[in-house]
Formats: structure tokens, C-alpha cells, sequence
């Protein structure tokens, strides 16, 4: 296949574009841009090197030139994404910055629903992704740690943000694939589960469900996630 590498290598040390001859027609923004719209629109599955290629309006084989592996597009889609970030001068408070970061990958996953699935440390030293690694050890300029614990750190708040995101986005995919609504769902489930603890049989769940019956602030669920694997380094 054109430019398809025989051996592993990193799509940033690559140059633009292979060979020889005239001047690129598109660069990797351009590529990786054509690739989120599709992604954004009719879902991750739908990306592949043709439908880039026919949004581009050039041939698929050429498509290769520029990118030699279909992971590589998908390093380059996240890598675009990532440029969204805002990194504003750290503010002392480590806790409350990277709760600030989390929420702003929580928006962003969000906005791209197919973000999590490409959650994965292979793609993660992108220049985009490099930058959010920086700016994240930046905020814990003050914490006595080493730099491999401030990175477990930085690992373990991600893992909390896509876990929490995907569970979201898979919530609310399934939501609207079904013939009813999903406050009416709710209110089934919610007849049935208070059916059950009135038997008797579940002594703790019907504390818990005497104690605060809902609804769930899932915003606070999410925060006190958060604060919890941020309590657990300091201590």
C-alpha cells in the first residue's frame, strides 16, 4: 500500500507528506478535520480512509501519502480535538486546577462523542496531547511528589473523566434509540425498584432509598469523584 510504513513509527516525526513532487495539496489539519467532521456527524464507525478522502475530493490511494495507517488518522483526529483546551496560568490551588481541566475534557468529550474510544496512552504524545501533559505538571509545581506519582495522578483523573463521559454518551445513545422517552423508562424502572424493596428483601437499599430517592446530581457525582482520587494523593 503507498507509504504504508514496514516498521512501527510515529506519525509527528513523519514529514507532511511523502516523496517527492509538487507542493502537498492538503495538510494534516486539513485531513484530521475532514475525519472529526465525519466522526462528529454520522459517528466514529463511519470514518474511514475513502469517506476522508471523497470530503477531501481527492483519491483514497493519495490519501496515503499523507497518512499511512488508518491509526494514524485516528492519533490525528484526537490530536485536533485536544487544541481546544484553554491553559490559563496555574493558580496555586492544584486541586482546583485540575478539576478545572477535567471539566473542560468532560466538554469536550461531550462535544465529540467518539473521543473515548480513542482514549488510550498510544495516542498520548501528540503535540497537543504533550501540551496538556505539561500544563497538568505545571499545576502540581508545588506538590512534594515525584514526576512518575504526578503522572499516576494525571492518569488516574483521566481514567475518572472518559469512564464518566463514555458512561454519558453510551446513556444517552441508548436513550435515543429506543421507541419511548426516557423519563418514561425512569418511571418504570423506578415502580419496579421500589416494588422490590418493599418486600423486605433488601434491608440497606431501602435505607439508601429512604435516605435520598433522587434524582442523582450527576454533576456532583462527577465532582466528588474527582475530589476523591485528588484527596487520596495528598494524603
Amino acid at each position: 500500500m503507498v507509504g504504508r510504513p514496514a516498521v512501527p513509527e510515529v506519525i509527528w516525526a513523519r514529514p507532511e507528506r511523502a516523496g517527492r513532487g509538487p507542493k502537498p495539496a492538503f495538510s494534516r489539519a486539513d485531513i484530521a478535520a475532514a475525519a472529526v467532521r465525519i466522526a462528529d456527524a454520522e459517528g466514529f464507525d463511519a470514518v474511514s480512509m475513502r469517506k476522508v478522502a471523497a470530503e477531501l475530493g481527492c483519491g483514497t490511494m493519495s490519501l496515503y501519502n499523507y497518512v499511512p495507517r488508518k491509526e494514524d488518522l485516528y492519533e490525528l483526529m484526537l490530536d485536533a480535538v485536544s487544541a481546544g483546551y484553554e491553559f490559563p496560568e496555574p493558580s496555586g490551588d492544584w486541586r482546583a486546577d485540575l478539576i478545572a481541566l477535567a471539566h473542560q475534557a468532560r466538554e469536550m468529550m461531550r462535544r465529540h462523542t467518539w473521543v473515548p474510544r480513542l482514549m488510550s496512552p498510544v495516542y498520548g504524545f501528540s503535540p497537543n496531547a504533550l501540551r496538556y501533559l505539561e500544563y497538568s505538571l505545571s499545576c502540581l509545581d508545588g506538590v512534594d511528589a515525584r514526576f512518575g506519582e504526578k503522572m499516576e495522578l494525571i492518569a488516574m483523573v483521566t481514567s475518572v473523566v472518559t469512564t464518566y463521559a463514555a458512561n454519558e454518551i453510551d446513556t444517552a445513545e441508548r436513550s435515543r434509540s429506543l421507541p419511548w422517552s426516557e423519563e418514561q423508562e425512569h418511571a418504570v424502572r423506578t415502580g419496579y425498584l421500589i416494588s422490590q424493596i418493599a418486600t423486605g428483601k433488601y434491608p440497606r437499599m431501602a435505607a439508601a432509598f429512604a435516605e435520598d430517592s433522587g434524582p442523582i446530581d450527576l454533576d456532583g457525582v462527577f465532582d466528588r469523584a474527582l475530589r476523591r482520587v485528588l484527596d487520596s494523593f495528598d494524603q
